[in-house]
């Protein structure tokens, strides 16, 4: 069996760490280590007992969340940032949390939140992610997606993957480019660029992924790099590190 991910819960109402308590305490792979009620005894306890992964209150007495990070250093933990004020959302992912809880928050999010750091936590351990990854490719559907869901002002919309024009990397999001419109997408490129399918979809830099029917045209740059001109007029750039998918998309045209 795999090592539990230790994890501690900081928050300054009792309320919300019994409630974290409760969600936690069905994980197989958690094991809660620890818990503090404010900023100073968290980073007292992170840094005697070293856990994998802290759910982190904002506001708290002593220190925010914040300060507790900036005490902390480079000896800082995975974090899943909570609070009730989603003002603080994108100095959250500022400070590279893997996630943001916004009070009240349901099993659903709290899940997708789990999941992202139990990947996380997983990958950063030497040796387990190799083998983790062969499993998952004996046991992983050959298809790929064929419609991607988007929350967006309390819809659910399903984008079909052949309607997408092209993808840019945007912090912790993904924007998806459809005709006239973009949407936001919670995901890495890494993993979107492993739902799509590769005979259509191509990554032409670490920012941009590209269909490649949308193509019109490729205009040769300085320092080996081209400008990819789309059939909706948009342009991106094809960079000198993956140049080696010239030909390919060459071929496509």
């Amino acid at each position: 069996m795999p090592e539990k991910i230790r994890t501690l819960i900081v928050d300054d109402e009792e309320l919300a760490r019994d409630r974290l308590r409760g969600l936690l305490a069905r994980e197989t792979e958690i094991d809660v280590v620890g818990e503090a009620a404010d900023g100073r005894s968290a980073v007292a306890l992170i840094e005697k007992i070293k856990p994998d992964l802290v759910f982190l209150d904002v506001q708290m007495p002593e220190l925010d969340g914040f300060e507790v990070l900036r005490a902390l250093g480079e000896k800082r933990p995975n974090v899943v940032f909570v609070t009730a004020h989603d003002k603080f959302a994108l100095k959250a992912f500022d400070v590279h949390a893997i996630d943001y809880l916004l009070k009240p928050f349901d099993r659903e999010r709290f899940q997708t939140a789990l999941q992202r750091a139990v990947e996380k936590v997983r990958a950063q351990r030497p040796g387990l992610q190799d083998g983790v990854n062969e499993v998952l490719e004996e046991v992983r559907p050959a298809t790929k997606a064929e419609r991607l869901v988007v929350k967006t002002d309390g819809r659910v919309l399903l984008i079909k993957v052949n309607d997408i024009d092209w993808i840019e990397a945007a912090d912790n999001y993904v924007s998806l480019h459809v005709g006239k419109e973009s949407h936001m997408m919670r995901e890495t490129m890494n993993s979107i660029e492993s739902r799509l399918p590769p005979e259509r979809f191509m990554r032409v830099s670490r920012s941009t992924i590209v269909n490649l029917e949308r193509i019109q045209e490729l205009q040769p740059m300085f320092h080996g790099e081209y400008t990819v001109l789309l059939k909706t007029g948009a342009k991106v750039t094809l960079s000198r590190s993956y140049r080696d998918k010239l030909d390919r998309l060459v071929g496509k045209m």
